[in-house]
């Protein structure tokens, strides 16, 4: 698996994984891209991350701003996933296990999307995959991290 760049100098592809992540990944960001897009098309909202900011119900689980909750599963989506994909992409050129790397960013996949489908946007904003997505997240990334420290190990002398 190489492609030629130049004059013909075979260059392999070096990030398989991380290139395999970014479709689903980029689909479920549109995804919530656009709930944010439709709710502000919906209340004529063009600026503002509230409907109600004079209200100030951000804060109520109970009936939250529908904009503002959009909003945040996007931000949340934002704050951590990039990271994500950065922690892999050094692992995998470091020699990490591909099969590995697959099976994180698939679970990452999936509590993310728990994390807003089955978590924020469920009732009362209170749902299992709430905590399932903060906690799973931070988790793998810490794994991530940890994991692609332990591959350049011996450029430390260890």
């Amino acid at each position: 698996m190489s492609s030629t760049i130049g004059l013909g100098v075979p260059v392999p592809k070096m990030l398989p994984v991380t290139g395999t992540w970014t479709l689903p990944f980029t689909a479920y960001l549109l995804l919530l891209s656009n709930r944010v897009v439709y709710q502000r098309i919906k209340n004529k909202q063009w600026i503002g991350s509230q409907l109600n900011a004079d209200k100030n119900n951000s804060g109520n689980h109970e009936n939250p701003d529908p904009l503002f909750l959009e909003s945040r599963c996007h931000m949340n989506f934002l704050e951590n996933v990039p990271y994500a994909f950065v922690l892999t992409a050094i692992a995998e050129l470091n020699g990490g296990n591909r099969t590995f790397l697959n099976y994180a960013m698939g679970i990452l996949l999936a509590i993310r999307i728990g994390h807003v489908e089955l978590g924020m946007r469920s009732k009362d904003t209170l749902g299992p995959g709430r905590p399932l997505g903060q906690f799973g997240t931070q988790a793998l990334l810490a794994g991530l991290a940890a994991y692609g420290s332990y591959l350049i190990k011996g450029y430390w002398g260890y």
